[in-house]
């Protein structure tokens, strides 16, 4: 925000006049006010020592304005995406899990996926000391899942059915997931209070008859829901415009015949 422009602060009493000198006596100097001015100088004589110019008034500066930090929360709120569970296993083998929204694909050659987990987040302590994990995108009657997953509770894993097939880099939510990708971490960069895994995609798992569950404006929708809205029919080709007589350029002589 810019800064308003300074103004200045209104003045003191009127600044006194010195008295003109008598005879070539020099004129008295003058008193001066909050905001000074030169006096005037004596009269008959020798010319009046000039006043001394007054301590100015001081001018009152805005201070810089406090810019307050955006809030991406409801800018976000209004890109609807899909709604995903990243699952880990940590050194006992004990499965770790936690609700994400936040992911991207990065590159095709090699398959590369960045996800933004809270730094703070237990989970991402367990995944980067494994340096793998699944990452489950969940199908749209899997709203429940992905609300024990953000809730934290300790036993989410024994509330959902997972399986861990040979070479998984977590555990598999087969009962929720429309389709599971394993990854392997290969960098990380931290941003404030979260951090950004880039991980290579080693195994897809597609399950073509399930729908994605969405997640926009802090509520979820189904994807066949979304899908089932008919597509506005395409605009007909405008005709064809005839074709103008070009407009002779100033200056031109035309023959007449």
């Amino acid at each position: 925000m810019p800064n308003s422009a300074p103004h200045q602060v209104p003045s003191g009493a009127a600044e006194t006049n010195g008295t003109a000198g008598t005879n070539g006596t020099t004129g008295t100097t003058g008193t001066t006010g909050t905001t000074g001015t030169t006096g005037t100088t004596g009269t008959n004589g020798t010319s009046g020592t000039s006043e001394t110019a007054g301590t100015g008034g001081t001018s009152a500066t805005a201070g810089p304005a406090k810019v307050q930090p955006a809030d991406l929360r409801p800018f976000m709120a209004g890109f609807p995406s899909g709604v995903s569970v990243v699952t880990t296993l940590d050194a006992d083998a004990s499965p770790r899990g936690m609700t994400c929204s936040s992911l991207a694909s990065v590159a095709l050659g090699p398959p590369i996926l960045v996800v933004c987990i809270r730094t703070a987040s237990p989970t991402l302590d367990v995944l980067l000391a494994q340096g793998q994990f699944a990452l489950n995108l969940l199908h749209e009657r899997a709203r429940s899942t992905s609300d024990l997953f953000a809730s934290g509770a300790p036993d989410r894993f024994e509330r959902t059915e997972w399986r861990l097939p040979l070479g998984a880099g977590g555990p598999h939510l087969t009962a929720d997931a429309h389709a599971i990708a394993d990854c392997t971490v290969v960098k990380t960069v931290g941003f404030g209070d979260h951090t950004a895994v880039f991980a290579e995609v080693s195994r897809v798992t597609v399950r073509e008859t399930a729908q994605p569950l969405l997640y926009g404006r802090r509520r979820y929708a189904r994807w066949s829901d979304a899908a089932a809205v008919p597509q506005p029919a395409a605009a007909a080709p405008a005709p064809p415009q005839p074709c103008a007589q070009p407009v002779p350029s100033e200056g031109v002589a035309r023959v007449r015949r």
